[in-house]
């Protein structure tokens, strides 16, 4: 149902692209655009893990480190590479993931989320991460971002090329400048929410334990709403990163929101919950925990060193 729903958002945003280029600036000017904004957007793909990396400070921890050994024990449940693995000096709880594929990838987390979660809802967060390296959400915003932008150079391109009679209509120009670009930046935000349910969905299958991440997207947005994030409140086109959006959340999947509510993210995370247990009593499959339960130390991790997940 997500990967659809991705598919035919990015269905109409190719649409609004085709429509509005051959409107205001024919096939040639269409064609510049999103030579443009692709250009400017290979950039970002193939370096914004390292800048966004920066911009958070982030410290890469090795093997030793118990989220490290944590990550691998999941992501070899998922079938992925292993990732570099970050931590962030923040009390703010969050966590985010970057890397322009699988092979290439890092995850992140704060310090004040190892210091708010347990440990089944730790391992549920960065299972979610790992789900956006799976579903290749990257490369998918990035594509996206491109074909956005690349409607907003097409007006801008418009209004400056214009001259004499050769000035569009009003409403033409109305549509070029700012219907065109709205239009495009709230497909962009509902692409982003519904790879957030997407990832969730995943974190649910690689983790095995939707509850805990529902517990965990509790918490964490209620820190999130009360702690700052210095480096999303400079940067706020960075907020689509985070498991939770940085700031007050919303109660409803709001059109200007990069994230949906977490109650609705919550309430279809258990309705997962529930068909694996309604599937267990059926006799369909044999219910297991692929995660025993230890206490959770200082960092809200209770791995034992040399210990890993699934081991």
């Amino acid at each position: 149902m997500n990967q659809t729903r991705t598919f035919m958002l990015m269905a109409a945003l190719v649409a609004l692209f085709m429509g509005v280029g051959f409107l205001l600036a024919g096939r040639q000017g269409a064609v510049m655009a999103l030579v443009l904004a692709a250009a400017m957007n290979a950039f970002a793909y193939w370096n914004s893990d390292k800048i966004i990396l920066k911009m958070h400070r982030a410290r890469e921890v090795g093997a030793d480190h118990p989220l490290h050994r944590m990550v691998a024990g999941l992501a070899a449940r998922a079938g992925l590479p292993m990732p570099k693995v970050y931590l962030i000096d923040q009390a703010q709880p969050n966590a985010f993931a970057t890397g322009r594929n699988p092979n290439n990838a890092a995850v992140a987390a704060t310090t004040g989320l190892l210091q708010t979660l347990d440990r089944d809802e730790i391992e549920a967060v960065m299972a979610h991460e790992l789900g956006h390296i799976r579903n290749r959400d990257t490369l998918i915003m990035t594509i996206t971002a491109t074909l956005a932008g690349a409607i907003s150079m097409l007006g801008n391109m418009a209004l400056l090329g214009s001259r004499g009679e050769q000035r569009p209509h009003p409403l033409v120009a109305i549509i070029a400048l700012v219907l065109a670009p709205l239009a495009a930046a709230l497909v962009q935000m509902a692409i982003s929410r519904t790879r957030e349910y997407g990832a969730d969905a995943a974190a649910a299958d690689i983790s095995g334990k939707p509850l805990k991440l529902a517990s965990a997207l509790s918490k964490l947005s209620a820190a999130a709403q009360r702690l700052p994030n210095p480096v999303a409140a400079r940067n706020p086109a960075l907020n689509h990163l985070y498991i939770v959006k940085p700031g007050a959340g919303g109660v409803a999947d709001g059109l200007f929101s990069t994230h949906p509510a977490p109650a609705n993210r919550i309430a279809a995370l258990e309705a997962m919950a529930g068909a694996t247990m309604g599937a267990v009593e059926a006799g369909r499959f044999v219910a297991s925990d692929p995660w025993p339960r230890r206490a959770p130390s200082a960092l809200g991790l209770g791995r034992q060193p040399g210990r890993h997940p699934g081991r």
